[in-house]
């Protein structure tokens, strides 16, 4: 194999929640501002945490917290009737995993949301470790939760691929010495992922055992 170990984020990668995710904004905004934002504000900074999200309104760290509040409310009361695993996914890493690899998610969501996400959209069970933003204070871009996951797994980054579908997703693995595969089926065009160098494009996520292989 070509890689030992793969890296995914989720939201965008593995899971189309996309729509969920601004409806779960827009909501917070009109709740907390009696306003709405135009989408492109907050596709800029999917793959961050809430926290780093909110607080480009309000320094008031107790409003920051009432925030997220309102988004995980509506957003858990949402998520089932709104969330997909994309076309092929559960099947891809399943084959990965039968073949050997050693699997990981890096995401910016909480732990509870990654959890319900796996079993709602059919990954529960097959991920060696999960690295959330209940884990660690720092957050993609930032190396640190790809780094974690390298050494949870206990994974040489130069034999590790990170799969995701944002600019944050492939600047960390980038920087933590990763290789990097962005996927073109999430919110992020290819113009956008570019200036980050991904190391490889996926067209589709079925494309993946022949790049690991």
């Amino acid at each position: 194999m070509r890689f030992r170990a793969i890296l995914f984020d989720l939201d965008g990668t593995l899971i189309d929640s996309t729509r969920l995710i601004l409806e779960s904004y827009r909501h917070t905004m009109r709740i907390h501002r009696g306003r709405t934002l135009p989408d492109s504000e907050w596709i800029e900074g999917l793959g961050t945490p809430l926290r780093v999200q909110f607080r480009r309104f309000t320094s008031d760290e107790d409003e920051v917290q009432r925030m997220i509040a309102t988004y995980r409310e509506w957003n858990l009361a949402n998520h089932d009737a709104m969330v997909r695993a994309f076309p092929g996914a559960p099947e891809t890493v399943r084959d990965l995993k039968t073949g050997g690899a050693k699997l990981a998610i890096v995401t910016s969501k909480n732990r509870h949301g990654v959890e319900r996400g796996l079993a709602v959209c059919g990954f529960d069970g097959l991920f060696d470790t999960l690295v959330t933003s209940d884990d660690l204070a720092a957050s993609k871009p930032d190396p640190a939760p790809v780094l974690a996951a390298l050494d949870l797994l206990g994974a040489a980054a130069d034999a590790t691929l990170f799969v995701g579908d944002s600019p944050h997703d492939i600047a960390a693995g980038r920087d933590a010495g990763t290789r990097t595969a962005a996927c073109l089926w999430g919110p992020f065009d290819r113009e956008r992922l570019a200036a980050e160098r991904p190391d490889y494009y996926l067209r589709r996520i079925q494309e993946l055992p022949g790049l690991v292989a």
